[in-house]
């Protein structure tokens, strides 16, 4: 039984107060519901005034990065060894990372074996752009993002790892994938991939989220489906009555 998770990335957004706000407004909610793993994944800033205010609630505490490094001259940067102190899980390769700052399957690699290494739990993000899609590449993409990132990883505990599949052109475009597409993607490709790298045991209990424009008026669909065990939002996070909606359809 794979126990569903609803993630929210805050991405950049919200300062130290305003977190403080947002999660007041998230908690009473967000505690009620049962059933459903609740993880909170605000910006670096945040995250010693969002762990405070969780403490003895229900909802996990998460990071949106990590370099692979425990230590040393990279300025800027954020080791696993500072965030298991403070988080659980941690994200890694969202397509911003990929688009925007350069991240490859290799440095995605790197990153998942120094997060295991460390005790952290990490998400694993893939997808395609829409112009992969458009080409009818998403088998390839997503086969290729899955076998390079998870490379030489000795993995055999399916509760050691979530998957996030996340088709770039549904990201903050207002135009998420239909419940059935994701599905497929899921079914067809990822649980495939993963059964063949790691057996078939670890490839049915891994947990697999979608992302992309998650609404909680749309949250049902993807969650009716079989090979979905959630979402990682994003915009929708950062309104406490959108995310508890989302995961009180999650715990449905």
């Amino acid at each position: 039984m794979r126990v569903p998770i609803v993630a929210g990335n805050w991405k950049m957004y919200k300062t130290v107060a305003e977190a403080r706000h947002l999660v007041s407004e998230l908690v009473p909610g967000l505690q009620a519901i049962a059933g459903v793993e609740k993880v909170i994944c605000p910006p670096f800033t945040d995250l010693l005034a969002v762990r405070a205010l969780l403490e003895g609630t229900n909802i996990q505490l998460g990071a949106q990065n990590m370099h692979w490094e425990p230590s040393g001259a990279y300025t800027g940067e954020i080791s696993p060894l500072m965030l298991a102190e403070l988080v659980r899980y941690v994200i890694i390769g969202h397509s911003e990372r990929r688009t925007y700052f350069g991240e490859t399957d290799q440095t995605v690699n790197r990153k998942l074996q120094s997060a295991l290494l460390h005790g952290l739990l990490p998400i694993l993000c893939v997808g395609e752009t829409l112009e992969e899609n458009e080409s009818n590449r998403t088998r390839e993409v997503i086969e290729r993002q899955l076998r390079d990132g998870l490379a030489r990883l000795d993995l055999n505990d399916p509760t050691t790892l979530v998957i996030a599949y996340e088709p770039v052109w549904a990201i903050g475009t207002g135009r998420a994938a239909t419940g059935e597409l994701a599905n497929s993607v899921v079914a067809d490709i990822i649980r495939p991939v993963l059964e063949e790298l790691f057996g078939a045991p670890f490839a049915q209990g891994v947990r697999v989220l979608y992302g992309g424009s998650v609404k909680a008026s749309i949250a049902a669909e993807f969650f009716s489906q079989p090979e979905i065990d959630g979402a990682l939002v994003g915009g929708a996070s950062l309104k406490a009555e959108e995310f508890i909606g989302i995961t009180q359809a999650a715990a449905a």
